[in-house]
């Protein structure tokens, strides 16, 4: 179980969410202003933040690039905002996921699991990644379909090199042209568009029907590490 963090203005909303996650044995830890959870991500061993973005001090958005500059702690935005803009700007600045109120507790759950498994399991600087019969060995920059060599270009091995940074997690569009391609090209979606086809065509058993590198409309992609 994990010590988590829940930034809310809402005393309602923490409530509920003290006594959800308590009940899966869970510690929480609140703070009602931006500033506040701010200085407890820095001052304490946080395991995930749970953060709003409407809060009364500084704008939600503002705090996920605060953490980011010290901590890769998992972060889950939790807000009233459902447009889709408000959800790549977060993800861009670096949450690992983005729910909407009002929200199922089963769900957030789920969701709380998930990013506390993927820190646990996942290291920050991967070697080797190993999904299914996929074996991807980032040391000697080779990558295995059922035991055969797969032949990428150098593009298309750095684009799955930076998916597979952060396994599991949505990775935005303007975040890996930003980071594969450089800052000039992080307009061009169209481009990513077609080297995520053509690894897919390398990888997918279906490349019509991918599960390993799925598509989040109008936000990026995700490379999927399980079931």
């Amino acid at each position: 179980m994990g010590r988590i963090l829940v930034v809310d203005d809402e005393p309602q909303i923490r409530k509920f969410l003290r006594i959800s996650l308590g009940a899966n044995g869970h510690e929480v830890i609140e703070a009602e202003t931006a500033m506040q959870g701010a200085e407890l991500a820095r001052t304490r061993k946080i395991d995930l933040v749970i953060l709003d973005l409407g809060l009364p001090d500084v704008d939600g958005q503002e705090i996920i690039s605060t953490i980011r500059e010290t901590s890769r702690v998992p972060i889950i935005v939790l807000s009233v905002r459902a447009q889709e803009v408000d959800k790549v700007e977060a993800l861009d600045r670096g949450a690992d996921d983005y729910i909407v109120k009002p929200f199922g507790i089963a769900e957030l759950m789920a969701r709380v699991r998930a990013a506390l498994r993927q820190k646990a399991e996942v290291p920050e600087n991967v070697d080797i990644l190993t999904i299914g019969g996929l074996r991807l060995d980032f040391v000697r920059r080779v990558v295995t379909r059922d035991g055969e060599e797969v032949h990428l270009s150098k593009r298309e091995y750095e684009l799955l090199h930076f998916l597979a940074s952060s396994p599991d997690h949505v990775l935005t569009h303007k975040l890996i042209l930003k980071s594969v391609w450089g800052p000039a090209h992080v307009e061009d979606t169209a481009y990513l568009r077609v080297y995520v086809n053509q690894l897919r065509q390398k990888l997918e058993g279906d490349p019509a029907a991918p599960r390993l590198i799925l598509t989040e409309p109008g936000v990026g992609y995700r490379l999927v590490t399980g079931s």
